[in-house]
């Protein structure tokens, strides 16, 4: 099944391959929520990108590793793409899927 990549999270320890990142990000116009330093580089390349703290309404805490535990995000990784009550719990709380995560911890 393919499917159509709209919404992205990314946390990335090792930014490396960021360039390459944000040229398919640019080609396939996908929006990106992202913290950190993530954001800061992805933001200067790439200009559809939302910082987590501003998608969630939720400021980071704990010097920032608590910053994507949220049900806006969860909800949107967990939904049944094809689940009508899904699709309908996120509508409602004005939730959007998120399709693609790319993290690397430290």
């Amino acid at each position: 099944m393919k499917i159509k990549i709209k919404n992205a999270i990314v946390s990335l320890s090792d930014k490396s391959k960021i360039n390459f990142l944000t040229k398919i990000f640019k080609r396939h116009n996908v929006n990106v929520i992202s913290s950190g330093g993530t954001y800061k580089t992805i933001i200067k390349k790439y200009k559809k990108c939302t910082e987590v703290s501003k998608f969630t309404g939720f400021k980071e805490m704990l010097d920032g590793r608590v910053k994507t535990l949220h049900p806006k995000i969860y909800a949107g990784i967990l939904s049944k793409r094809k689940n009508k009550s899904h699709k309908k719990d996120l509508l409602k709380n004005n939730f959007k899927e998120i399709d693609l995560i790319i993290v690397n911890f430290f």
